[in-house]
């Protein structure tokens, strides 16, 4: 069974070295990552910022989706984490790294971290776009 070695929802500034770091076994010949990146758009419109507002039930819910990972037989290791905040263009929204012995489990495992963390978080963004006006995603 693989192990959650890290899983936040922090204010601060995420670092992909650092989850990599938190993935590394010695009997991983695979460690695939990703990281969630402000973009300057979104359905055409020009972004200037995000802004992620959390439910207290965050870290606990990335916590369980971290672990469901976790428990296929092929994952050695996961680490996740989202920011909350404002966030501006090119900062890391999500960073999720996962390490395994082969590439495709890797690569497949982290594709269902990002996937099911973006579905069941309760983290919600207000895009503020280049025309002052703004909207809000994923919010209830």
């Amino acid at each position: 069974m693989g192990r959650v070695v890290r899983v936040a929802v922090v204010d601060e500034t995420l670092d992909l070295a650092a989850h990599e770091a938190a993935v590394a076994d010695p009997r991983a010949g695979a460690v695939v990552s990703f990281q969630g990146v402000v973009r300057d758009h979104d359905h055409g419109r020009g972004v200037t910022l995000l802004e992620y507002e959390g439910h207290p039930s965050a870290a606990d819910v990335l916590r369980e989706v971290a672990e469901e990972i976790a428990k296929d037989p092929a994952v050695y290791a996961v680490a996740v984490s989202h920011r909350v905040g404002t966030l501006g263009i090119g900062d890391v929204a999500l960073v999720a790294s996962v390490s395994t012995a082969h590439r495709g489990a890797a690569f497949e495992a982290c594709g269902r971290l990002v996937d099911e963390a973006k579905a069941r978080l309760p983290i919600w963004k207000r895009q503020v776009f280049q025309d002052g006006s703004e909207e809000w995603v994923n919010c209830p």
